[in-house]
């Protein structure tokens, strides 16, 4: 076993290649326990998109120790919570329990890397499931336009498809199929083990070693992964549906997180779209400036943007719903300007000074609960290479300059590299515009709710 430590956190590797990151906080008595897989809706060819996100459902029908439905009695009784999320570049699951009873979420993450079920009727009922929720998804505009936008943004990289997975493969995989994805990718040495919370860590790490070191390493595959070629001019996709009202989605290429222009992007951000934090929190938006030139000058009923912290080059993207009479052409013009003002290097010192005071206010918020922290330090781990990233977030923002910025605006917010999506409502067969029904757009890190 080697171990090493910074700021308080312990990193050690168990001899079947498990990593287990290690943090005491004993200010309440919480424990909060991760396990993070490194496979994700990236490592998906055609054929099994949605394959790690039906997986996931499948982790909570039981096992032979821990039967459906057991473990949700048994957390709940004891005051914990468990969940887990399907994303981009990982799957993870997790338990935040009262610190006398953490054991329950050892036994069943340990028991779970193993022995899964997939009973064959469960696979058939999930299969109902997840289709059901993709449609659902359906019935919001902003999913049909971000899924056309994203297609076209990948043309060959795994991130062209929807977490979820496209309809014809959910209505084709087989329990085969999810069994060989299970075993293939549910081993320790593709797994970040990650507890934050009131405990000692040598207790701790010597429990995970009972539990986790005696399961085997798989013999793992090469990641799926097949570069983006450089995108040689502006995309657009126009579609059209029933809907409420016209959406304009902008999206840029932009770098992978460990890139040094990500964190420069970032404070970006915070100037045009306003301060979010990670797990998708923010402190409201209305003094940024798309803001003030987009809704309070009515041409949007709404505006945000979204940049992720990705391990592979993704999307900075600007999303708009319109305001009734308003028109796609006029709205984009005016976003457009907006971001040229940033280009040609507008952005003043006191903006950058406010932003960046936001989101460091707002990053301490959103990462201070065991949960998140746990969560954070797993993630890093693994997109970034090493939970560090996370330690210094805060020291990389404030090394930002105006230069900063200036040079990423003008290098990445760039025509040649953006991709255009419009959503034109269409009228129904009855000649009346279409509703929409509300719906969750399927976000990144949105955790699944089982």
């Amino acid at each position: 076993m080697t171990a090493v430590s910074k700021n308080d956190v312990t990193r050690h590797m168990l001899a079947n290649g498990l990593i287990v990151l290690l943090k005491e906080m004993h200010k309440a008595p919480l424990i909060s326990f991760w396990v993070l897989y490194r496979v994700g809706s990236r490592n998906e060819p055609s054929g099994k998109t949605g394959i790690s996100h039906w997986v996931e459902h499948m982790m909570f029908k039981g096992t032979p120790s821990f039967p459906a439905g057991v473990l949700d009695r048994l957390i709940d009784r004891e005051g914990g919570i468990w969940n887990a999320q399907t994303s981009l570049d990982y799957t993870a699951y997790f338990e935040t329990m009262p610190a006398d009873r953490i054991d329950i979420a050892l036994r069943a993450e340990a028991d779970r890397m193993v022995n899964a079920q997939f009973d064959p009727s469960e696979v058939e009922s999930e299969r109902t499931v997840i289709i059901s929720e993709r449609q659902g998804l359906e019935n919001n505009p902003s999913f049909w336009l971000g899924e056309e936008v994203r297609a076209a943004a990948f043309r060959v990289h795994g991130y062209h498809h929807e977490i979820i997975g496209d309809m014809a493969d959910l209505e084709t995989m087989t329990r085969d199929d999810l069994y060989a994805h299970y075993r293939t990718y549910y081993a320790p040495n593709n797994a970040i083990i990650s507890v934050v919370g009131d405990f000692e860590s040598a207790a701790m790490l010597k429990r995970i070693e009972e539990l986790f070191g005696h399961i085997p390493p798989a013999e793992l595959p090469k990641p799926f992964v097949r570069p983006e070629p450089p995108q040689q001019g502006e995309r657009r996709v126009r579609v059209e549906r029933p809907g409420p009202t016209p959406l304009l989605s902008v999206a840029y290429k932009v770098p992978a997180v460990t890139h040094p222009d990500w964190i420069k992007l970032f404070v970006l951000d915070s100037i045009l779209g306003g301060a979010s934090g990670f797990g998708g929190g923010s402190i409201g938006n209305k003094t940024s400036r798309l803001y003030r030139v987009l809704v309070k000058t009515e041409l949007a009923a709404s505006v945000s943007s979204g940049l992720y912290p990705s391990a592979d080059p993704y999307l900075y993207s600007f999303d708009l719903t319109l305001r009734e009479g308003r028109t796609l052409e006029e709205v984009e013009a005016a976003l457009d300007a907006e971001l040229a003002k940033a280009i040609n290097g507008e952005i003043t010192q006191a903006e950058l000074e406010k932003a960046r005071k936001q989101a460091r206010a707002l990053f301490a918020y959103s990462t201070e609960s065991v949960t998140n922290q746990a969560f954070w330090l797993a993630y890093f781990e693994h997109v970034a290479g090493s939970y560090e990233f996370f330690l210094t977030f805060e020291e990389r923002l404030l090394a930002v300059t105006l230069e900063d910025i200036h040079d990423v605006a003008h290098r990445y917010l760039r025509p040649q590299a953006r991709t255009v999506g419009w959503f034109v409502p269409t009228q129904d067969s009855n000649g009346a515009q279409g509703a929409a029904v509300a719906g969750a757009n399927p976000q990144e890190e949105a955790a699944d709710g089982e």
